[in-house]
């Protein structure tokens, strides 16, 4: 009896951090939090919660240009330049109601170009 008792415990163990291993995060290691964005020179009028300028931003060099409603912490703009930007990008919680469920910041800037 106490044989099968410590085999169960031992056996739940390893199950338990099985289960837990698949559970934790890849995503620093294998870059999937990771993205990189082309902003645009110039900003576009766009309308979120109340009209504002959104970023143009795109993800490859043959995208569509699309707004950006979010802001990229660390991140200054300054029209008249395309920038290639490394982001984080990570999950909020509990979001505002009208804000995004997606927390963006800066890594590197790889480029700045003046256009």
């Amino acid at each position: 009896m106490k044989n099968t008792k410590l085999f169960l415990k031992v056996l739940f163990s390893a199950v338990f951090m099985l289960v837990l291993a698949q559970c934790t995060t890849t995503a620093d290691a294998s870059g999937e939090n990771e993205k990189t964005f082309i902003v645009g020179p110039e900003t576009a009028d766009c309308t979120g919660v109340a009209p504002m300028k959104c970023l143009q931003v795109k993800e490859t060099q043959s995208g569509n240009w699309t707004n950006f409603y979010s802001n990229i912490e660390g991140f200054t703009y300054e029209p008249g330049y395309e920038y290639v930007l490394k982001v984080k990008t990570e999950k909020i919680a509990n979001p505002p109601m009208d804000g995004s469920s997606i927390k963006y910041t800066l890594i590197k800037q790889v480029s700045k170009t003046k256009k």
